[in-house]
């Protein structure tokens, strides 16, 4: 079985995963397009998702080999995407961070990615918007009555698709407060 499905918050890509656990289907691999590949399986399992910056081919042969000491399995996921898929069978020690500190560096680099990409998304929006703007319809603001509206309507649309980066960089700062302040809770506690 395949599923179309996008995600921006780990998080709740980790839970919706756990979830086609919960009903039985467990994911063989996860492409870069958002396309996760399951299948039936009677077993109960369990997935973990985490998010490493970029590894040497060195280093990433020790990251998935403590994880596989423990009975993790690695599934293969996008090659550039930082994001780890992980899993094994349910066997209540389902946890890949084993202490604070471990948590709080997870959040930390979660901090950074969001990071990065919402100040990616303001450059891209910056470059677009400079000498531009929104509606780039000659003459839009001087247009009278039905040819305004229409010119407008159908401008609209287009806006909406260019201010998606500046959306997205909204996103990602949402993003990295919510990683913040997991982080910081960790800390005080």
């Amino acid at each position: 079985m395949k599923r179309f499905k996008v995600f921006f918050n780990i998080e709740k890509e980790e839970q919706w995963l756990n979830e086609q656990l919960q009903k039985g289907y467990r994911c063989t691999k996860v492409s870069g397009l958002g396309i996760y590949t399951f299948e039936k399986t009677d077993k109960r399992y369990v997935m973990r998702l985490d998010y490493q910056d970029y590894l040497s081919r060195q280093k990433f042969k020790e990251y998935k080999g403590i994880y596989q000491d423990f009975g993790w399995n690695y599934i293969k996921g996008a090659w550039l995407s930082g994001i780890r898929y992980w899993q094994k069978e349910d066997d209540n020690q389902n946890e890949i961070f084993s202490d604070r500190q471990s948590k709080g560096n997870y959040y930390k680099r979660l901090m950074g990615y969001s990071f990065w990409l919402g100040m990616l998304c303001l450059f891209f929006s910056y470059s677009i918007y400079k000498d531009s703007g929104l509606y780039l319809t000659e003459g839009l603001w001087s247009m009278k009555g039905s040819l305004f509206w229409k010119a407008l309507l159908f401008e609209t649309p287009f806006v909406l698709l260019r201010s998606l980066p500046v959306l997205m960089a909204v996103f990602f700062g949402s993003s990295f407060y919510r990683a913040y302040r997991k982080y910081s809770m960790l800390k005080e506690s």
